[in-house]
């Protein structure tokens, strides 16, 4: 995300990173193409991991994981090595204050949900910790609708 950020117009809102999946709210600076960074972003990450269980001999699910990516590059015609993301996006417009925070409030609440947390901002691997003014590993331009969020107390 950081160089999508500083090299492709990137903007992130929020985002928490799942060990099964993403859920973000991106938007692009002005003359960038959101449906490019994502592209670029998806390409960068995809082969960035698959290169990386190639060279670690330690990770003991390596053979299982590539084994199932080298599966599913079969139903893709334009990658026959690995399948790293789902094909496609599933965007979804944030086209209302009240909406924008519902789904904010359901990319910080998974962690929590999947047993992980008990306070969504005590989840390292998410935005919500930065809403609450603390650090965290991506910058994030605040996206909060009247500084209100439904699962903070």
């Amino acid at each position: 995300m950081i160089y999508c950020i500083k090299k492709k117009g990137l903007q992130v809102h929020a985002y928490v990173i799942m060990s099964n999946h993403v859920h973000t709210i991106f938007s692009a600076k002005e003359g960038f193409q959101l449906s490019n960074i994502i592209r670029d972003f998806k390409k960068f990450t995809s082969k960035t991991i698959i290169n990386n269980l190639i060279r670690n001999n330690k990770e003991s699910r390596r053979e299982w994981i590539l084994r199932l990516l080298k599966y599913h590059a079969k139903y893709n015609k334009n990658n026959k090595t690995f399948q790293f993301w789902r094909l496609g996006n599933r965007p979804i417009e944030l086209t209302s204050p009240k909406f924008t925070n519902q789904k904010l409030a359901y990319i910080h609440l998974n962690p929590v949900k999947a047993g992980l947390v008990d306070k969504a901002e005590d989840y390292i691997y998410s935005s919500a910790r930065q809403y609450l003014g603390r650090d965290g590993l991506v910058p994030i331009i605040d996206i909060l609708v009247n500084n209100t969020i439904g699962y903070i107390k």
